[in-house]
């Protein structure tokens, strides 16, 4: 028994076995909270108190729950840059009044291979009609 400074019981932190840490963690998976019985069984089995159990489960909890805010934020900010960025792409799309300008079915195919050409990295590769004079692949 460890004594403080004024000679009262100290609290020391009780260490679990990786079995008991095993078992709890896997309890833990299945349900974040125990009723009275089902502690009383776990604490029982694993030769611990209700209350070590009732406690571990506490903060196994509080663990989860800080784990899974981070990870909610992280997702939020991913969501967010994603947005942003398909935002600005429609913004520079709106800045071209050709592009969103709807193409006329009469118009030649040369305005069409203009617009691909700037829309697309590497000037497009997608062709209607092959320009005049050269032959289809």
């Amino acid at each position: 028994i460890l004594l403080d400074k004024d000679g009262k019981r100290k609290h020391t932190r009780p260490t679990f076995s990786g079995q008991q840490i095993f078992a709890l963690e896997k309890t833990f998976e299945q349900t974040k909270y125990l009723a009275g019985p089902e502690r009383a069984r776990l604490a029982y089995s694993l030769g611990m108190t209700e209350s070590q159990v009732k406690v571990w489960f506490q903060n196994r909890r509080t663990k989860w729950r800080k784990k899974h805010a981070a990870e909610m934020a992280t997702a939020k900010k991913k969501q967010d840059s994603e947005t942003e960025r398909l935002k600005g792409a429609s913004e520079n799309e709106e800045d071209d009044d050709d592009y969103n300008k709807p193409l006329d079915p009469n118009s030649d195919d040369e305005k069409i291979t203009q617009l691909l050409k700037k829309h697309k990295p590497g000037g497009g590769g997608l062709l209607l009609h092959p320009p005049e004079g050269e032959a289809s692949a």
